[in-house]
């Protein structure tokens, strides 16, 4: 299956806006941190571990092929552990870090135990079917060692990877969103409205007209 997608919001870029009213300095400086993330930075996991996160992560968030630079979620992930976390913990999982780490373990166990080899030397059919199995709490029990696998994914792998591809300015592009509305915030907030700083979808037939209007915001 092709990963390719419509560009819903054509000749749109987010980061236009960046000297603009839309955005102040705390935004800047937010925004142009997570540009800067080396897609291959990592000092939070181990290699092997990385190994795996990457692999898992392409699993849950793919990517166009088309993408030159593709968003570093598994960095911005490794990020996250080295922060101060979501400020809460679901009692059934332990601390963050020691959930991923448990849960990658468990992944790469169960890959070698199924296909003599490590989770990102198997094929996607393979990957996705570890993954199906855990995320529906079908883990191997000794692979998993009390790490109920249900709850990592849902809990932990799901919101750390998902938040992450979309707080960053790439995937904003994708979905037409402005951006953190600081300071200038949005006006009209009915449905099918919207302020000529934000982006305009291509409807069938207008994308020409969508691609001229995305153009000028940030302008």
């Amino acid at each position: 299956m092709s990963n390719e997608r419509q560009d819903l919001y054509p000749g749109y870029d987010v980061l236009a806006k960046r000297d603009t009213p839309s955005w102040n300095e705390q935004t800047r400086e937010v925004i142009d941190a997570r540009l800067a993330l080396d897609p291959e930075g990592h000092s939070f996991f181990t290699d092997a571990e990385w190994a795996t996160l990457k692999a898992l992560v392409d699993r849950i968030v793919p990517q166009p092929a088309s993408r030159t630079a593709p968003i570093p979620v598994a960095a911005m992930v490794d990020e996250k552990m080295r922060g101060p976390g979501d400020g809460f913990r679901i009692a059934s999982l332990p601390p963050m870090g020691e959930a991923w780490r448990r849960g990658l373990a468990a992944l790469a166990a169960e890959a070698e135990e199924r296909h003599g080899r490590r989770f990102h030397e198997i094929g996607t059919a393979e990957q996705d079917a570890i993954v199906r199995d855990a995320k529906e709490g079908r883990g191997k029990e000794a692979a998993w060692a009390g790490l109920p696998p249900k709850e990592f994914f849902s809990h932990r792998v799901v919101p750390d990877v998902v938040k992450s591809y979309y707080a960053h300015p790439t995937a904003w592009n994708e979905i037409g969103w402005g951006g953190p509305a600081s300071p200038r915030g949005y006006v009209r907030m009915d449905f099918n409205r919207r302020d000529p700083w934000e982006a305009a979808e291509a409807k069938p037939g207008q994308e020409e007209k969508a691609r001229r209007e995305n153009r000028r915001v940030g302008r």
